[in-house]
């Protein structure tokens, strides 16, 4: 089975649940915390390398949400190239659109740590979540405009009947 863009989306898609299972997991803890207010940078040798268990846990939702984030970016980019429908180029756009919000709201919740700061960002990672599930599934539902074209051509030519040379 070839890797398409209906398993890029999900992948996606997965991806970013995990990630906000690990935010959570992450705001649980107080791991921003850890930071002492300094973002990008955060506790350690340098400001870089983790001291603690949470900047440790910190420094892995950053790995993490920069690794889903690049997928969110491919996810919209095939969506765009691939010929899908309008509903699921312009619902990766949105999940595209919303993600520099969401690190800038993550910074914030590393300068100004509370109960604002956090429901602002998971509000966000939400958007992004459930937007790519709509194109997800509206991927499913849809075949890129060439492949369906093809498949009528095909069908075209194997409905007259067998081949004779």
């Amino acid at each position: 089975m070839r890797f398409g863009f209906r398993h890029l989306a999900a992948t996606t898609t997965g991806l970013t649940f995990g990630l906000i299972l690990l935010g959570v997991y992450t705001g649980a803890i107080g791991a921003g915390l850890a930071c002492e207010a300094r973002w990008p940078l955060c506790d350690g040798w340098m400001g870089l390398f983790p001291a603690t268990w949470p900047s440790f846990v910190e420094w892995f939702h950053r790995f993490v949400a920069m690794i889903t984030g690049f997928a969110i970016l491919g996810t919209a980019a095939a969506a765009w190239r691939g010929g899908y429908e309008k509903r699921v180029r312009y619902g990766s756009v949105v999940a595209l659109a919303v993600l520099p919000v969401q690190v800038l709201l993550g910074a914030n919740t590393i300068w100004f740590y509370g109960p604002t700061a956090q429901v602002l960002h998971h509000t966000a990672a939400l958007t992004i979540l459930v937007s790519l599930v709509a194109t997800t599934v509206w991927a499913f539902e849809s075949a890129p405009a060439e492949t369906a074209a093809d498949a009528a051509d095909a069908d075209a030519d194997t409905s007259s009947g067998p081949v004779r040379l």
